[in-house]
């Protein structure tokens, strides 16, 4: 499947980060804990350059947690800090804060040498669409103050968000990058960070049973109830015809199974699934 998506908004973003970076001290990288490599945008890198940064696993209530850790240990031996979350509850902001200060250990060491007390941290949060910035942000900071959908491409303004923690958070919209390979255009729009919309949700659902098969089969089968030693396509069938999804005519409603297998996996009812190990 060839998947790209880069509306002119995004590259407005690119150039908003680019020209914003001075004004912060730190940058939160927001990604999909189920897919740590694919929900990195490679052009952040240079954007950020040597800026400060941490990594924020979020979602990773929906992710596997053993390879989840194992994702924690690969950016620890990067020299980046990571932690896992699940923005949509508490968050711990001094477990963040405290980590940031460490990371910028020099700068409150010049302050206090000037006798300068502000303890505040201005952190940039980045991320592709869909990884749930505008939830981390409205849970850290306690107040309804950034937009939130579960469609990419909600967040569309710059923000400044502050917090009662020493934290003034700068968000940004969501941002993809022009093109990328097959496996990373699957794996966003697996989970959502590509709108359904613009893709054959059909296509995309039989590659995704075919993963899943090979790497969580019990997934399938404590779902479903499939045979998951058939061929991807039968169990897409199997499934249909177990949902009622089948038509008058008794052809397959294959778009309205695709929705119900996909659903299913973005809300955590195929279990605890991991689509990249480090």
């Amino acid at each position: 499947m060839n998947i790209n998506w880069y509306p002119g908004h995004m590259k407005k973003t690119k150039e908003d980060i680019e020209n914003n970076l001075k004004l912060v001290d730190i940058v939160l990288e927001i990604i999909d804990a189920r897919i740590p490599s694919s929900s990195r945008n490679p052009m952040l890198d240079d954007i950020i350059g040597d800026k400060p940064r941490i990594i924020i696993m979020n979602k990773a209530d929906l992710a596997d947690k053993s390879i989840t850790s194992q994702w924690i240990d690969e950016f620890k031996n990067r020299g980046i800090s990571a932690i896992r979350m699940n923005s949509k509850e508490n968050i711990n902001a001094k477990k963040i804060y405290d980590l940031a200060r460490e990371s910028l250990s020099e700068k409150f060491d010049k302050h206090k040498e000037k006798n300068i007390e502000n303890q505040t941290i201005r952190m940039m949060i980045v991320g592709v669409p869909n990884a749930g910035k505008s939830t981390f942000i409205n849970n850290i900071s306690k107040r309804k103050g950034a937009n939130v959908g579960n469609r990419p491409g909600v967040t569309k303004t710059k923000q400044w968000i502050k917090t009662n923690a020493n934290i003034e958070l700068l968000d940004t919209p969501g941002v993809l990058w022009p093109k990328f390979d097959e496996e990373t255009g699957l794996n966003l729009s697996y989970t959502h960070a590509i709108k359904d919309e613009i893709l054959n949700i059909e296509d995309l659902t039989l590659k995704f049973l075919e993963k899943i098969k090979e790497e969580y089969p019990a997934n399938l089968q404590e779902r479903y109830g499939v045979d998951v030693e058939k061929p991807a396509l039968e169990i897409y069938e199997d499934i249909a015809r177990k949902r009622g999804a089948v038509t008058k005519g008794g052809d397959f409603d294959y778009t309205r199974t695709a929705n119900i297998i996909l659903t299913d996996f973005r809300n955590g009812k195929l279990g605890k699934i991991s689509l990249e190990r480090p």
